[in-house]
């Protein structure tokens, strides 16, 4: 299993993802585009993991290189690789597919639950998921559902919080993957953007949640094992 990942800033890594493909004996590789990396060959993958940061998808004046990955982007989910968008990821996925990209009315930083939809439900790679449960957020923008895409879930701040397009391409405008030293690194880094706001909570409010982070990890794991499934 050859795992590329595209990584924006040096403190949005793979996080407890990385925990996961180890212990599948996956072969990881990634792009870091804050270091002028060069991409790939998509024929050199099996999966791809697009990465969250704080720029947005349509700054590519500001960022060049964003240009170049939604081209990438397109290429995998074109020749039918397993495609997983977090958060920015996510977003740079929806726009790939045809879908705007926005500021959304509030942004979203904190501990705050998502409810599945229905047709989440009835969805293997969110079947083993509670109905309702929190997770980790931390984004402004939002998106319209991906023409040809499934809505996997939503909540009061953000009406498309998950989707599926196909079998193997999935975005998450939220973070399953975090752990306390992933979030405490955003902390740290993104300090600025932690001003009151309704749903913005305070950093230690954040980071004292032990339970939810072992609860997304244990998530994370359970949509990864879908998708693994999917290459045996």
């Amino acid at each position: 299993m050859r795992i590329h990942y595209l990584q924006h800033v040096p403190f949005e890594g793979l996080a407890s993802i990385e925990q996961w493909a180890t212990r599948q004996g996956a072969i990881i590789s990634t792009t870091q585009f804050y270091n002028g990396d060069t991409l790939p060959s998509v024929d050199d993958l099996d999966w791809l993991i697009v990465m969250g940061g704080p720029m947005n998808i349509y700054e590519d004046d500001k960022y060049p290189w964003l240009t170049l990955e939604k081209k990438f982007i397109a290429e995998a989910i074109k020749k039918d690789k397993i495609v997983i968008g977090i958060c920015l990821g996510s977003q740079l996925i929806a726009d790939v597919l045809g879908s705007k990209v926005y500021k959304g009315q509030e942004k979203e930083i904190g501990w705050y639950p998502i409810q599945l939809t229905t047709e989440a439900q009835n969805s293997p790679v969110f079947a083993s998921l509670p109905q309702s449960f929190t997770v980790f957020h931390w984004h402004g923008d939002t998106f319209d559902l991906p023409p040809g895409s499934v809505r996997l879930a939503y909540n009061e701040v953000c009406s498309n919080q998950a989707f599926i397009y196909g079998e193997k391409v999935l975005g998450l405008q939220f973070h399953l993957e975090s752990t306390k030293d992933s979030v405490r690194q955003i902390i740290e880094n993104c300090a600025s953007e932690l001003v009151a706001g309704k749903y913005i909570q305070k950093p230690e409010e954040m980071l004292a949640r032990d339970d939810d982070f072992s609860n997304i990890n244990i998530a994370m794991g359970k949509i990864l094992e879908f998708f693994a499934n999917l290459t045996d």
